[in-house]
């Protein structure tokens, strides 16, 4: 058996470069509220990312949900099962209902032309999901909401860095968030961002989430308290000197996974467009029919020999308890998402993960395969 190995491990700083930027913090003694390292951090970003505007947030789906009352959104916004569950919670959570609608044949995005499909006077948005990074086709999708008049925000949680045609996927319309979760390339602990070109969204975005106040000290609309502290901000200034590292190492292993499993019948291995510039977030395989045993069959198998990867995203959004009982779901059919969802496995993937580690998961998978 192997050493345990986990499917995800996060990237951390020396201690010492660390604590160097919690010292920035005593000498000031601002913990939150738009701080120094708060500043600075969005500053960087931008600069990194190549966008216009940041807005450093204390999750990933409190952005979403300022993202939803940035833009004023009532009624319906169609979005996609395939997705961790926070980008339908963030519907919900904000008073609006979610139309699922299902995936494209061949990838893990939602279908563009089963959105233009949907002739519902309610829906007031669309919300696609960049899934393991990939980038949706956002042109089809902007062209769709232009026509039908309806706003667009994309979650990008996995898609920090991503680049399509030379240019950050991030400065699409509307509105993009990223999350900063301990899990994610980027993370300062937890964490999240919005990201816009429009300077009134920026500006509204900032107000939204320190509570609705206005510079003169008046609350203008109804906020919430969703700023990053400076104990988070000072995470991810440490963590920036290290994002082509992180990037670099997590594709040499990313190819390495590719090069072992490449020849294995039933194995559907993960496409990255070419003209996509990807940051390696994931590992997805998907188990075809033609393999041996079943996707829960291999699951099992790996953890017994101490590899713990994860079905992700499994079970679908609409299959939890809570959406089971939603009653617009019954609308739409999502044989797509169900298909990949009943055979995707992502396997490990880390800046950290060994060269043997990854030989010996493939090599279990190839024996699993032959017996």
């Amino acid at each position: 058996m192997l050493n345990s190995i986990s499917v995800t491990k996060p990237y951390l700083p020396s201690l010492s470069e660390y604590i160097h930027k919690l010292e920035e913090i005593w000498q000031t003694s601002i913990l939150t509220n738009n701080g120094n390292l708060h500043q600075l951090l969005e500053k960087q970003l931008t600069e990194k990312l190549n966008i216009n505007n940041i807005s450093l947030i204390i999750n990933g789906t409190i952005a979403l949900e300022l993202a939803i009352q940035a833009l004023e959104l009532k009624g319906k916004i169609i979005t996609t099962p395939y997705s961790f569950v926070a980008t339908a919670n963030s519907i919900l959570l904000s008073g609006l209902e979610a139309i699922f609608i299902d995936i494209e044949d061949d990838g893990f995005n939602i279908d563009p032309d089963l959105i233009n499909e949907i002739n519902d006077k309610d829906v007031s948005a669309i919300l696609p999901v960049n899934v393991y990074g990939i980038p949706c086709n956002n042109e089809r999708i902007e062209k769709i909401a232009k026509d039908k008049g309806l706003k667009v925000i994309y979650d990008s949680a996995h898609a920090f860095g991503v680049k399509k045609n030379g240019e950050s996927i991030l400065s699409w319309e509307d509105i993009s968030t990223l999350s900063f979760h301990a899990t994610k390339i980027f993370h300062t602990f937890e964490g999240g961002a919005v990201v816009t070109k429009n300077e009134n969204l920026y500006n509204k975005i900032a107000q939204l989430k320190n509570f609705g106040f206005h510079s003169d000290g008046d609350i203008v609309t109804l906020g919430t308290n969703g700023k990053m502290n400076e104990a988070q901000a000072a995470m991810g200034l440490a963590l920036i000197p290290y994002i082509d590292e992180i990037i670099t190492k997590r594709k040499q292993r990313f190819n390495l996974y590719i090069e072992y499993l490449k020849n294995i019948p039933g194995i559907k291995l993960l496409s990255i467009p070419d003209d996509v510039e990807y940051n390696y977030a994931y590992f997805p395989i998907l188990i075809q029919q033609d393999f041996p045993l079943t996707r829960d069959e291999i699951f099992n198998r790996l953890q017994e020999n101490g590899i713990y990867p994860r079905k992700y995203f499994y079970p679908l959004i609409t299959d939890f308890s809570l959406y089971k009982n939603y009653n617009i779901i019954s609308k739409y059919k999502i044989p797509n998402a169900r298909k990949v969802a009943d055979a995707v496995i992502c396997l490990p993937l880390y800046p950290d993960l060994s060269e043997s580690d990854i030989s010996n998961i493939c090599e279990v998978i190839k024996i699993i395969y032959t017996n």
